[in-house]
């Protein structure tokens, strides 16, 4: 009697006890475990919300992403078999440039299937993770602002400092020319525009004319890129069959 006592103590305490672990490991090391996939459903979420947080912890009340917890997660997606296509929603207002680079560049190199959708903003280094993915979605009153790179704190005014200013920017100009069908030119010229924000430079873009531009693919929400999440699934899953046949 006793001994069934025991067992089913240690029964009810261990799903607390995963979850407590889970909320450590987050807190602490910034790793999460394989996501957890549902019966019913071979399809992950991943959220890129509020601001990129890079090297430089952000202060508490800023709603943040921070990209060491990002990471982990895609290189857990990849590994898990059971999910087969990620769909990435975006509300961000940007962030640190070479975090929001390393999650784009991961990715684009994904081997699953991935669909983006920017719902509110994209903004800034939000751009390159947006149109990293297979195929981007935004919805019609979402908007991204394109400008030149930025540097916060203290600059020292020397040649060097804007050569790597443009070195950056080139990188940020080839991966968003590359993963979308919006020219460099074009994609420039948007950048360095004036007049279109209020003492600034660069150019906030909505909806439609994102698609216009070849920066987006598609106009649409949530359902229409479940729709195109679940075909590119299909077509890879088609290409898989032909090729063992």
């Amino acid at each position: 009697m006793e001994t069934e006592r025991y067992i089913q103590q240690e029964a009810d305490e261990k799903p607390e006890t995963k979850t407590e672990q889970a909320a450590e490991a987050i807190q602490q090391l910034g790793q999460t475990n394989i996501p957890q996939m549902t019966p019913d459903t071979n399809i992950h979420c991943l959220t890129i919300v509020g601001q990129i947080e890079g090297h430089i912890q952000l202060p508490p009340q800023n709603k943040a992403t921070k990209y060491e917890h990002v990471i982990p997660q895609i290189v857990a997606i990849e590994q898990n078999q059971n999910i087969e296509g990620l769909l990435v929603i975006l509300n961000t207002v940007g962030g640190d440039v070479e975090a929001g680079l390393a999650i784009a560049e991961m990715l684009a190199s994904l081997s699953k299937p991935t669909v983006s959708i920017v719902l509110g903003g994209g903004h800034s280094i939000g751009v390159p993770i947006a149109v990293s993915c297979d195929y981007s979605f935004i919805t019609e009153t979402a908007t991204m602002t394109i400008h030149p790179v930025r540097l916060t704190g203290l600059v020292i005014g020397v040649p060097q400092t804007f050569e790597y200013l443009d070195k950056m920017q080139e990188r940020v100009v080839r991966f968003v020319t590359k993963h979308s069908n919006i020219s460099e030119e074009k994609f420039k010229e948007l950048m360095f525009s004036k007049g279109n924000l209020t003492r600034d430079i660069g150019t906030n873009v909505v909806g439609p004319d994102a698609v216009k531009y070849g920066l987006i693919d598609e106009v649409g929400g949530v359902s229409q890129a479940m729709n195109k999440l679940r075909e590119l699934i299909e077509m890879k899953k088609s290409g898989e069959r032909k090729m063992i046949q």
